[in-house]
C-alpha cells in the first residue's frame, strides 16, 4: 500500500506542476500500477469508467458539429443583448450552465456550454480560461442537486433508497437540493467577486448570426433529453449515457458523409475528439483502480469514519472537510462507493440516523472536484477544449477560481445541513 501511495502523489505532483503533459504523466503512471502488479490485468477493464470516455467522445462530436451550425454564435448574439457587461455575462454563463448539470451529467454540461462561452469571449475578444473554468466548477456544484445530476447522487440514491423527490424534502425537512442551491449563490458572489475588473461594457450592434444547420441543434436537444430521461431507468447498462452520446453523434457523422461526401470533412470531425483528455481520464481511473485494489482508499475511509466518541458533529465534520480534500485529487466515485458501507456501518455503531453523514459526504466529494484541474472529469473536459483553441492552463489559472468557490459552496451547504438533520 505504501508504494500506491507514493507512486499515486508523485504522480499529481506532476501533473500539477507539469500541465502540458498531464495526459503522458497519467498514461504512464497507470502502466506503472499495471507492470507492478498494483493493479491486476484482470481489473483493468472494470476500472476504466467506459461510459464517461463514451460521452466525452460523442459530447465533443456533437458539440464540433453545433459550433460549425452557428447556434453557439446566434446563442452567444442573444445572451449578449440581455448583459450589461463582461462581469455578468461571466456569472450568468456558470449559472447557465449550472442549472443543465442539476439534470445533465456534468461532462456533457461542460460540452454543450463551452462553445456558446468561447463565442461569446470571441466577439468580446476577452479570454476564455477564466470564463471556461467558472463553467467547469459551477457544473461540478448543481451536480449534487438532483437525484440526476451526477453519478454520486445516482449512488446515494441508490444505496439510500432515495427518490428524485427525497433531494428536494426528505424526513419533511428542504434536503440536499436546497443546501446546493444556498452554496450557488453565495458561489456566484464569489464569481462576480472575481470577474469585478471585467467592467468592458457589451456593445449593442444588434447583429444576428445566420443559423446554417439547425440538425446539430436538435442532436444537442435530443441528448440532454434521452440523458435525462434514461436517468430515471431502473438497472440499466453502466454505459447508458455513453451509448446515447455516441448515437446521436453518429446520426449527425452519418448525415454529414451523406450531404459532404467529403472524406476530409468527416476526418475533421472526427479529429475533433480530444484523445489527449481521453487519455488523461483513461490514466487517472487506472491509477484509482491501482490505489483501490491496494487498499488505500479503504485506508482513508477507515481513517475518516473514526467518530469522536457519542459526538456525531466531529465525524461529521471530518467526513465533510476530508471529503473535500481528497476529491480535489481522487475521483469522487471510487471513494463514495467506499464510504457509503462505512458511513452506514458508523451511523448503526452510534445508533443514529445516517442522512446527514450521506449528505455531508456527498457535498463534500461532490464540490471537493472544484479545487484542482484535475479533481473532476468537468474541469479535464473544459481544459482539453481550452487546449484545442490554444489555451494553456495552468494550476495557478485554476485554483484562483476553484479554491474560493468551492469554499463558498461548501461551507454554507455544511452549516445549513447540520442545522437541518445535525441538531
Amino acid at each position: 500500500m505504501l508504494y500506491a501511495m507514493i507512486l499515486f502523489t508523485i504522480t499529481y505532483v506532476l501533473m500539477l506542476v507539469f500541465g502540458k503533459y498531464r495526459a503522458q504523466i497519467a498514461l504512464i503512471s497507470s502502466l506503472l500500477f499495471i507492470l507492478t502488479g498494483m493493479l491486476p490485468i484482470s481489473q483493468i477493464v472494470g476500472s476504466v469508467d467506459w461510459n464517461v470516455l463514451l460521452m466525452i467522445a460523442g459530447m465533443m462530436g456533437i458539440v464540433q458539429l453545433f459550433i460549425e451550425s452557428k447556434m453557439p454564435a446566434l446563442l452567444a448574439d442573444r445572451i449578449l443583448e440581455k448583459i450589461p457587461n463582461v462581469q455578468m455575462a461571466a456569472v450568468a454563463l456558470a449559472l447557465f450552465a449550472g442549472l443543465i448539470s442539476a439534470f445533465v451529467d456534468n461532462v456533457a454540461t461542460v460540452l454543450m456550454v463551452t462553445p456558446v462561452a468561447m463565442a461569446i469571449c470571441r466577439k468580446l475578444k476577452a479570454n476564455p480560461v477564466p470564463f471556461i473554468i467558472a463553467i467547469s466548477v459551477s457544473s461540478n456544484l448543481q451536480g449534487a442537486a438532483t437525484l440526476v445530476g451526477d453519478t454520486t447522487a445516482i449512488m446515494l440514491g441508490s444505496y439510500a433508497d432515495m427518490s428524485f423527490l427525497d433531494f428536494f424534502f426528505y424526513q419533511e425537512k428542504p434536503g440536499m437540493f436546497f443546501a446546493v442551491e444556498l452554496g450557488a449563490v453565495l458561489s456566484s458572489l464569489i464569481l462576480a467577486l472575481i470577474f469585478r475588473k471585467e467592467k468592458k461594457p457589451i456593445p449593442k450592434d444588434g447583429f444576428q448570426t445566420e443559423v446554417t444547420d439547425f440538425l446539430p441543434s436538435f442532436l444537442l436537444l435530443g441528448a440532454i433529453i434521452l440523458l435525462i430521461l434514461a436517468s430515471f431507468l431502473p438497472d440499466k447498462p453502466s454505459i447508458t449515457n455513453g451509448l446515447i452520446c455516441i448515437c446521436m453523434f453518429s446520426i449527425g457523422l452519418l448525415r454529414k458523409a451523406v450531404k459532404e461526401k467529403s472524406p476530409a470533412s468527416v476526418l475533421k470531425l472526427l479529429k475533433s475528439i480530444d484523445l489527449e483528455t481521453i487519455g488523461i481520464l483513461t490514466g487517472l481511473f487506472l491509477i484509482i483502480g491501482g490505489i483501490s485494489n491496494m487498499g488505500v482508499i479503504d485506508a482513508a475511509a477507515g481513517v475518516l469514519a473514526k467518530h469522536g466518541g457519542g459526538n456525531i458533529f466531529v465525524p461529521y465534520t471530518i467526513i465533510v472537510w476530508a471529503s473535500v480534500f481528497l476529491s480535489a485529487f481522487i475521483d469522487n466515485i471510487p471513494y463514495v462507493a467506499t464510504m457509503l458501507p462505512v458511513i452506514s456501518g458508523l451511523a448503526a455503531a452510534l445508533g443514529i440516523e445516517p442522512t446527514i453523514l450521506y449528505f455531508g459526504l456527498l457535498s463534500g466529494a461532490t464540490l471537493g472536484g472544484n479545487c484542482t484541474p484535475i479533481g473532476a472529469s468537468a474541469n479535464i473536459a473544459g481544459i482539453g477544449i481550452l487546449r484545442r483553441e490554444g489555451y494553456e492552463v495552468s494550476t495557478k489559472d485554476f485554483i484562483r477560481i476553484g479554491i474560493p468557490f468551492t469554499l463558498s459552496a461548501v461551507i454554507p451547504a455544511y452549516i445549513y445541513l447540520w442545522l437541518m438533520f445535525g441538531l
